[in-house]
């Protein structure tokens, strides 16, 4: 049965491209020249949101070197404790709300330091798959559609992700 699915799963990509260049095709459209307009209306995009992505990924370098992400931590040690939270775990949620990549290394020193199978284990996986890089997300889409009012956005992204921050402890403390 793996095989199986490990065989579809490998076929998906190439028939979906098949797909649409033949359609293209059939619709009697230049699909080369549609797909040369599509790659450099995608590199202007790309040219457009790459210095916020620089400054995003220099702001979580510079705040992750600058300690202040342990700084915080003590902050709300007492209230983290008292949840059977790690410091790390709460590290973790701060980082994923602006880069992924970040906060999965981050995982690896929890799971590290934790075990995969432990409380703090546990909520974090949780909590990497039920939060969004909140901050990544606004910057990049936003200004690649060019949005400049977000009116309700960012509060609501904040309390869905304090949302999937909750029910991962929830989760993770009915689990372990």
């Amino acid at each position: 049965m793996g095989h199986v699915i490990s065989y579809v799963s490998a076929c998906i990509l190439p028939a979906v491209i098949l797909y649409i260049v033949g359609f293209g095709i059939l619709s009697k459209v230049n699909v080369y020249d549609r797909f040369v307009e599509g790659a450099k209306e995608g590199l202007h995009i790309v040219a457009g949101i790459m210095p916020t992505l620089i400054g995003l990924i220099l702001a979580v370098g510079v705040l992750r070197a600058s300690t202040f992400f342990d700084i915080m931590g003590k902050l709300f040690e007492p209230i983290l404790h008292r949840i059977n939270m790690a410091v790390e775990v709460f590290t973790l949620a701060i980082v994923k709300m602006f880069s992924s990549s970040a906060s999965t290394g981050l995982l690896l020193d929890v799971y590290e330091t934790y075990g995969t199978d432990s409380f703090s284990g546990l909520t974090a996986s949780l909590m990497l798959s039920s939060t969004e890089t909140i901050f990544y997300t606004m910057s990049v889409y936003f200004m690649a559609a060019k949005v400049s009012k977000t009116r309700y956005t960012l509060p609501g992204a904040m309390i869905s992700t304090a949302a999937g921050i909750g029910m991962s402890i929830l989760f993770a403390g009915w689990m372990s």
